[in-house]
């Protein structure tokens, strides 16, 4: 099987360059203005948090939220655009300073369940049924601040409480093993998807896998993302690249490990990720000393290295790789592998 692929991005993949060690160097560009860039630069799709959609949410009243939201849909529309998710930003209000949904403070979990009700609002005012659950805050800088299990049944809670407010929408929890929090409860895959199970409607729980995020904890992408294919969970990836176990670096698809990125490639083709119409979200950022007029080639650029890769992986001799792993020629397998990805 072939998998179809479409691809997204989010507006905070064209940024300013700021970082935790220094501020911005680029000038910024309007939201309105990179919507114009989306087809031009090779995208259809459009990734949200909640207040890219509709900003400023604070003292909005759920008729101007929506209302705001339904004239995004109709701008998308006229661009021939389509939103792929909106994620709630719960990550840098007051409140969810010691979490959102795990919050030791009951107003704070309280804040944190009625923003998520607004994200799938606005969800739903955009005519899709995803919202994404990037659990940025919810772990602890010191282990005894919290109890594990409860801050797990608050997880299961606050999900629960989605499901209910809205019988169609669908949860991806991103799972990560750090940053901003030192330690995190759901780290990767097998967590999201065992934390999916303890929910009322576990069918409408899945996956949103970075590439970063999975190897951050050590683990490789393509078999995270094999793990929730093989569950039917894989409903969202995030590619990128990562040097090492640093800050979440979210540097162009393949500019660190080609070989990598080639099996992330290979795993979403060969099973035909795309068929219940999954999107291939980027999740980049230019580096720090790119200069404003070409601070979206790392959007462009992964968007190659994807179809280069798809190119590489659809044009292997299969019957010559099924013979090395019959004949259990691992080393020669290896040497196909690297001498193929470099053309030759």
């Amino acid at each position: 099987m072939a998998g179809k692929f479409r691809f997204t991005f989010g507006p905070w993949n064209i940024h300013e360059g700021a970082d935790v060690f220094g501020p911005a160097v680029r000038k910024t560009i309007e939201f309105e203005k990179k919507l114009e860039m989306y087809k031009n630069l090779g995208f259809s799709g459009v990734q949200f948090h909640d207040d890219d959609a509709v900003p400023v949410l604070e003292g909005k009243s759920a008729s101007q939220i929506a209302s705001e939201a339904r004239s995004l849909k109709q701008r998308l529309d006229d661009m021939g655009l389509k939103a792929e998710f909106v994620a709630p930003r719960l990550w840098e209000d007051s409140r969810t300073i010691d979490g959102g949904y795990t919050s030791n403070d009951p107003a704070c979990r309280k804040y944190a369940i009625e923003r998520s009700k607004i994200c799938i609002d606005i969800t739903k005012e955009l005519g899709i049924d995803l919202v994404v659950l990037w659990l940025a805050r919810e772990g602890s800088y010191i282990r005894e601040s919290k109890d594990s299990v409860v801050a797990t049944e608050r997880l299961v809670d606050a999900i629960n409480v989605m499901l209910g407010y809205d019988p169609d929408i669908r949860i991806c929890v991103e799972p990560k093993p750090n940053e901003p929090m030192d330690h995190a409860y759901i780290p990767t895959t097998g967590h999201a998807i065992a934390l999916g199970m303890l929910t009322d409607d576990a069918d409408r729980v899945g996956v949103n896998i970075e590439s970063a995020h999975a190897i951050l904890a050590g683990l490789d992408p393509s078999d995270e993302m094999g793990f929730a294919l093989a569950h039917n969970k894989l409903w969202t990836v995030h590619l990128n690249d990562q040097n090492g176990l640093k800050f979440d670096q979210d540097k162009s698809f393949g500019s660190v490990d080609l070989r990598r990125a080639f099996n992330q490639v290979r795993i979403l083709d060969r099973h035909d990720y795309g068929k219940n119409g999954e999107w291939v979200g980027l999740d980049v950022k230019a580096m720090r000393t790119q200069k404003d007029e070409k601070a979206t080639a790392h959007l462009t650029n992964s968007l190659e290295m994807f179809n280069l890769l798809l190119k590489a992986s659809r044009s292997t001799d299969d019957a010559k790789i099924d013979s090395f792993i019959a004949e259990r020629n691992y080393e020669a397998l290896d040497l196909y592998i690297m001498k193929h990805i470099m053309g030759r």
